[in-house]
């Protein structure tokens, strides 16, 4: 659940490491789910046989799939300014794609944030590091950096 906090104490955040996330599985499921809605059901994603015999030893999921997930990630632990009444994706730097997420693995997200401050009176933009990491893998998925925009009441 995040952290409700102050205008003056979100402008403080830059530089800040926040909690990371807990972890998610990636199920076989989930990632049909995602082919189902792209339309994209490349065999690697969907083909459990056909995936067994190729590098990755079994289905991974779509990069935009971690990608999607970090919004429900980072949000566990996003603080928010007081006074917020809804919080959007404002966008997207830097996305790297490093390691492909096996099926079964579990990920979270690791951030820290680079900027943040008001926008507009009763907006706040904060733009976050993101890594999503594996568990038990050195490598992490994703990295990216992040932008959303609080909105006050």
């Amino acid at each position: 659940m995040p952290s409700i906090i102050s205008k003056e104490q979100l402008a403080a955040l830059p530089g800040t490491e926040l909690e990371p996330s807990d972890w998610m599985e990636i199920s076989q499921e989930r990632v049909n789910q995602f082919a189902d809605a792209t339309n994209d059901h490349q065999f690697i994603h969907v083909d459990e046989a056909r995936a067994e015999a190729t590098p990755f030893g079994g289905t991974i999921a779509h990069g935009f799939l971690s990608l999607s997930l970090v919004t429900h990630l980072t949000a566990e632990t996003m603080p928010v300014p007081e006074g917020c009444q809804m919080t959007i994706n404002y966008g997207s730097d830097k996305v790297r794609y490093l390691t492909p997420v096996r099926v079964g693995k579990r990920i979270r997200a690791l951030q820290t944030v680079i900027e943040a401050g008001e926008k507009k009176p009763g907006r706040w933009l904060v733009k976050t590091a993101v890594t999503i990491e594996i568990e038990g893998e050195e490598t992490p998925a994703v990295i990216a950096e992040i932008l959303f925009m609080h909105f006050a009441a």
